[in-house]
């Protein structure tokens, strides 16, 4: 290619990276102002879009998810317009760099979870666990959080209803939460009769191994969007040292 030809795809690639990072920077400001908005004030959210879909209502459960992936997306977006523009190196290799980790994190994530499934749950139980027995009923984001869990999934505690024995609330209730026994609560006196016998993760398991599909599709939409990031960045990258 002739050196006019190459600074034409060079300046291509260049504002195309720019607008895919500026777009990326824009949608992790939406998600990170919503994710703050729901955790400070949930109420005004359902009020305002709680009458448009019932999924809408599980966004104030996932908050502080929200705010975690929108600060992602905001530090990659701002990385790859500012290296980008400023035809920084060093940026445009802490954006590769930045990229990679998370790439690969995920890829152990999947593998943790999907392939060594019996180490994901030993290594859940060992976190998990002791925040339920601490948490549960004292902590209200925490307890909220759980609470939807077990309902929409149909389960109890992390592993089972054991989860909650010795816990701050069966201590304090003297019974397991009335989402472990289904749609009807318990008794007056706790007992096991109709309490849901399965834990939430084998049951998010089976629900992730049933759509493995379509969540097999959304992974690889992403790996495919991160590797092609990757991609310009390191092109970028080489094609400033020639210059």
């Amino acid at each position: 290619l002739s050196p006019g030809t190459k600074m034409s795809c060079f300046t291509f690639i260049k504002v195309m990276m720019i607008l895919f990072n500026l777009a990326m920077f824009l949608a992790g400001g939406v998600l990170l102002g919503v994710g703050i908005w729901v955790n400070v004030d949930g109420e005004s959210f359902l009020k305002i879009f709680g009458a448009l879909s019932s999924s809408v209502l599980q966004v104030v459960h996932v908050s502080y998810l929200l705010i975690v992936i929108g600060a992602i997306l905001l530090v990659i977006g701002f990385l790859g317009c500012y290296g980008a523009q400023k035809e920084s190196r060093c940026i445009l290799m802490t954006l590769f760099s930045v990229l990679l980790i998370i790439f690969i994190a995920e890829i152990a994530a999947a593998v943790v979870v999907l392939v060594f499934t019996s180490l994901a749950e030993t290594l859940l139980t060992g976190l998990v666990t002791p925040l339920l027995k601490e948490k549960y009923g004292m902590n209200d984001a925490f307890t909220q959080t759980w609470n939807v869990t077990m309902t929409e999934v149909h389960c109890c505690g992390l592993n089972n209803y054991t989860d909650f024995n010795n816990s701050y609330f069966y201590e304090t209730h003297g019974s397991y939460p009335r989402q472990c026994f289904g749609v009807s609560p318990p008794l007056a006196h706790p007992h096991l009769r109709g309490c849901l016998p399965q834990g939430c993760f084998k049951q998010i398991l089976k629900e992730i191994k049933t759509n493995a599909g379509v969540a097999g599709g959304v992974a690889a939409g992403i790996a495919a969007l991160e590797i092609a990031a990757m991609a310009v960045s390191m092109y970028l990258y080489c094609r400033l040292d020639r210059k």
